[in-house]
């Protein structure tokens, strides 16, 4: 259950923090804490590729499947974010990945990605007010399998992780959050980066407490 929040204000101005990192980061998890722990001004979105993919998207490994998925998934994350906007409720929009992680799934020349979808790089990095990496593990970390939209190995996981780093690079304003022998302090590390993109009205008491509950 959500703690309840002081701040009386009906419309907030908006901002987006992406949440991203290579597979098996921790993402999800992280993710449903958030939604336990603050409160109902922060909005989380659900990730575009697992939506795409859970309900029938063809995933082909080919230069045209995954430049044609990455077209998909940046226009329905781009649809989620806008919903998210214009609804007008929302103090942070918390993304399950930004629209700049397509850099990385995007066959070479990455920045043609850009082109496509009628943007720039520095426009999309300029969406995000703040950016928080989640690390993926090495396999001797605990690289976890168990999502079934995931279908990397440890190794190609890392090396997605690196080019999803480089990808978001150059934004002003981002946390690297490296893997943690102990989960806990990995999201606990995560949660304060999100209480510092809060606004002042939605960090009074309650707001932002560790709730894991369910969350195993």
């Amino acid at each position: 259950m959500r703690p309840d929040c002081e701040c009386s204000r009906l419309v907030h101005v908006p901002r987006r923090v992406a949440l991203t990192g290579g597979p098996g980061a921790g993402k999800t998890a992280v993710l449903e804490v958030v939604r336990r722990s603050f409160c109902q001004h922060v909005h989380v979105l659900p990730e575009a590729a697992s939506m795409l993919f859970t309900g029938g998207f063809p995933r082909h490994d080919t230069g045209a499947g995954r430049a044609g998925a990455q077209r998909a998934i940046y226009r329905v994350q781009a649809e989620l974010e806008r919903i998210a906007f214009e609804e007008g409720t929302a103090a942070i929009v918390m993304c399950d990945r930004g629209t700049v992680d397509g850099l990385a799934y995007w066959p070479p020349p990455s920045e043609a990605l850009w082109t496509e979808v009628g943007t720039s790089h520095e426009l999309e990095l300029a969406r995000y007010a703040a950016v928080i990496h989640l690390r993926t593990p090495a396999a001797l970390q605990g690289y976890d399998h168990s999502n079934p939209v995931r279908r990397e190995s440890a190794d190609e996981a890392a090396a997605l992780d690196d080019r999803i780093l480089a990808a978001w690079s150059a934004h002003p304003n981002r946390t690297i959050i490296d893997p943690a022998d102990d989960f806990l302090h990995k999201i606990e590390r995560t949660l304060e980066a999100i209480r510092r993109e809060l606004p002042a009205c939605c960090r009074g008491h309650g707001t932002g407490r560790l709730d894991l509950d369910g969350c195993a």
